[in-house]
């Protein structure tokens, strides 16, 4: 496990394998940013001229190697563009990049803007979350491990990297959960771990078996489940503060695979659904950094969890469910499951009396189609609060957009013989009418937030900045950043 803390060593002088230095763009070439300073002299003022001729300028996101030969402690120089006026988000990228740079290496120090405690946690979590790996199942040692050690050079107290190292293992545990195949993480077994790491954490954790779900009435992930031999699960997280004030409830889609059911998907689509669990991935993260972090407010977690495939025992299209809530669904396409499982999680966090519910989910493919990978769309019943929980993401440096919930949408979700249907029949606004049928099951007079993230969840690309190939840990910081903000009100 990669660990951090903050030294206030000169760069020059500080004992390490690797620095890593922050420069932002200059008339005359790449200039070292603040807390690098004295690095020039010690080149006798061949850095910049050394960092041109690779054609390094100091704009966000390049990044070049180069040997010191003996001008500093340190053997090697990892220089990382910041560009003009960075913020902590560009702060936290450049050092993921520069530490996932350095996998294998056993020590890197950071020499990048870290004067104010919110630049020093900047850089110190985003040099852990590049520093992450998921090397569970390697065998050919092709993935190196991470780098083992994480200097800040900083003079800020150390709480700053205390907060970094939790909110960087809250989005480690989200990570690993959304990389582990299937064949080991079925909702039995992610009940097991919630049980093990909450616990850990101080959280109360109930688990709701299949036979407790049909006895309890929950409709919605019983007929998703029952087509598995891994029959579903419902997790309740609760996390009290007895300085609390709010109380948040957080319901995460856990779909630890989804092959669409007896609406079967096209195998093209189907390679990366083990990422489907990523919302009661992320809400485990939280409700655990939520609690290690000590928040004066109550957090409360469920994880819905169920396995979608075809069998003899599968749900079929056509037929109708009754949910927790009492309303009854049609269900018109089997592979729209994951707001089947979430009605149910909504309807009981409601019984919790949150001051306000926000789901989460890798809900529509629609979403990408309408806001790509890197963006989740934003909806609720509020629009006060669907920009607030906008606003935590982008100061998290997690990418979303407030989306609408447009009524005329919602005739089409009626059913001839249900209270409604779980599917639009029209292609068009696919991420908006699920955001409609989730309303549904929210009770008058509660606020709730609705978080698609179909996308960012899983990275099949490159990885960038922090965020590696796989699975992101996506929304986790942004859930946390709520509960922060409600226990300031």
């Amino acid at each position: 496990m990669t660990t951090v803390r903050l030294n206030s060593a000169d760069p020059v002088s500080v004992d390490t394998d690797a620095l890593i230095v922050g420069f932002l763009p200059g008339q005359e070439g790449p200039v070292p940013a603040v807390g690098a300073e004295s690095l020039e002299a010690a080149f006798g003022g061949r850095l910049a001229p050394s960092l041109g001729a690779v054609a390094f300028s100091g704009k966000a996101g390049e990044l070049v190697k180069l040997p010191t030969f003996g001008a500093v402690t340190a053997p090697l120089l990892v220089a990382v563009g910041l560009g003009d006026a960075p913020g902590p988000e560009d702060l936290r990228r450049a050092a993921g990049a520069a530490t996932r740079s350095l996998a294998g290496t056993a020590r890197a120090a950071l020499a990048l803007p870290a004067g104010t405690a919110q630049e020093a946690e900047a850089v110190a979590l985003g040099a852990l979350l590049g520093a992450y790996a998921f090397a569970r199942y390697r065998t050919d040692g092709e993935q190196k491990a991470p780098v083992a050690e994480l200097t800040v050079l900083s003079g800020q107290a150390g709480d700053a990297a205390e907060r970094a190292g939790v909110l960087a293992e809250s989005v480690s545990l989200v990570r690993d959960l959304v990389n582990t195949p299937p064949s080991d993480l079925w909702p039995a077994r992610f009940a097991e771990l919630a049980e093990e790491v909450g616990g850990k954490a101080g959280l109360t954790v109930e688990v709701l078996d299949e036979q407790q779900l049909r006895d309890g009435g929950y409709g919605g992930l019983v007929g998703v489940g029952q087509g598995s031999a891994n029959p579903p699960r419902l997790v309740r997280l609760s996390y009290r503060h007895p300085e609390a004030g709010k109380t948040l409830a957080f319901v995460g889609k856990g779909i630890t695979f989804d092959s669409g059911g007896l609406s079967l998907k096209p195998s093209a689509a189907m390679d990366w659904m083990k990422s489907d669990m990523g919302g009661a991935a992320a809400v485990l993260g939280a409700v655990i950094g939520i609690a290690r972090l000590g928040l004066p407010v109550n957090a409360v977690g469920y994880l819905c969890l169920a396995e979608n495939l075809p069998s003899g025992t599968a749900q079929r299209p056509s037929d109708v469910i009754h949910s927790y809530s009492g309303k009854t669904v049609e269900v018109l396409d089997t592979d729209a499951e994951g707001r089947l499982v979430l009605m149910d999680g909504i309807a009981r966090a409601a019984e919790d009396s949150p001051d306000l519910i926000v789901d989460v989910a890798t809900l529509t493919g629609a979403q990408i189609v309408s806001l790509g990978w890197r963006t989740a769309g934003v909806m609720s019943n509020d629009d006060a609060i669907r920009e607030l929980v906008v606003e935590a993401a982008g100061a998290a440096g997690e990418g979303a957009w407030g989306m609408p919930l447009p009524e005329e949408l919602r005739k089409g979700l009626d059913s001839p013989i249900a209270d409604l249907a779980n599917l639009h029949p029209e292609r068009w606004g696919g991420m908006l009418t699920a955001g409609i049928f989730l309303r549904e099951f929210v009770p008058d007079g509660v606020r709730w937030a609705h978080i698609d993230m179909a996308g960012p969840a899983f990275n099949k690309g490159e990885p960038y900045g922090y965020t590696p190939k796989g699975g992101t840990g996506a929304i986790t910081r942004t859930l946390i950043g709520l509960a922060e903000r409600h226990a300031s009100i």
